[in-house]
C-alpha cells in the first residue's frame, strides 16, 4: 500500500471515529465547503517515503484568496465553496463550487466525510466536506471569484505554534488563527483548517464551533 492510499484510509478512519455535529435545518443559510486534500508536487511518487514524511512533504490542503473585487470578505483567505442550492446535499455543493472555483472536477465517490457546521459571524453555518483529490491535478482559478490558488502543505498546520488564540475586547471568546508562512489564516476557515488537524491526521475528537472569529469576517 502506498503512502498516498495509507494517508486517504487513515482520514477515512479517524472520519468515520468522529460523531460530526450539525446545526439542523439550515438551508436558507447553508453554505458548504470543501476541504480538498491533493498531491502537492503534481503527482510525484511518494511510494519510498515513509507515511508521516509524506505527509510533511507532499501532501496539501487547496485554498484560495477571494478576489479583490468580491463585496463581501474580498481578498481573505477560503476553502472552495459557496450556499447550498435548494436542491443539494453539502457534498454535491462543496464538488460544484470546486469545479467552478479552481476547475476541479471530482466525482461523488471523492467525498470522505464530514467535519462539523461552523456558524458564522456574517450569518452563515458553514458544513466541511473532506475529499480526496490525490495527485496530477492542474488548477485554474474562476478570475470573478478567486484571486489566486495554493497547494498549501498539511506540514503547515501541524506547526507546533499553531493555532493561535487571542482575546479580542468584543468576544468573550478567543479568536483562533492559523498560521501559514509568516502570515495566518482566521476564522472561520482557520477553525476548519484546525478541526480537520485534529479529526483527520490526529484523531483526536475536538470541537471548534466554541471559536470567535476577526472582527472584519463579522460583516
Amino acid at each position: 500500500m502506498d503512502c498516498d492510499e495509507a494517508l486517504k484510509r487513515h482520514i477515512i478512519a479517524n472520519l468515520a471515529a468522529f460523531e460530526v455535529h450539525e446545526m439542523g435545518d439550515h438551508r436558507h443559510r447553508a453554505a458548504a465547503v470543501a476541504v480538498t486534500v491533493v498531491d502537492e508536487a503534481f503527482g510525484a511518487n511518494l511510494a519510498g517515503l515513509p507515511m508521516h514524511d509524506a505527509w510533511q512533504s507532499r501532501a496539501a490542503l487547496i485554498l484560495t484568496r477571494r478576489s479583490s473585487r468580491l463585496r463581501n470578505h474580498a481578498g481573505q483567505w477560503a476553502l472552495p465553496g459557496g450556499r447550498i442550492d435548494a436542491d443539494e446535499t453539502p457534498e454535491q455543493t462543496a464538488l460544484r463550487e470546486m469545479a467552478e472555483e479552481v476547475d476541479l472536477e471530482l466525482p461523488v465517490s471523492a467525498v470522505l466525510g464530514r467535519l462539523d457546521d461552523f456558524k458564522t459571524r456574517s450569518g452563515f453555518v458553514i458544513t466541511p466536506v473532506v475529499v480526496w483529490a490525490g495527485a496530477g491535478h492542474a488548477l485554474t482559478p474562476h478570475e470573478a471569484e478567486v484571486e489566486s490558488i495554493h497547494r498549501i502543505p498539511v506540514a503547515e498546520f501541524l506547526r507546533s505554534d499553531a493555532p493561535v488564540l487571542e482575546d479580542i475586547p468584543e468576544s468573550s471568546r478567543p479568536v483562533l488563527r492559523m498560521p501559514v508562512g509568516d502570515s495566518w489564516i482566521a476564522a472561520p476557515t482557520a477553525a476548519i483548517l484546525f478541526q480537520f488537524r485534529e479529526v483527520c491526521i490526529h484523531g483526536h475528537p475536538t470541537r471548534v464551533a466554541h471559536y470567535e472569529q476577526p472582527t472584519f469576517a463579522w460583516q
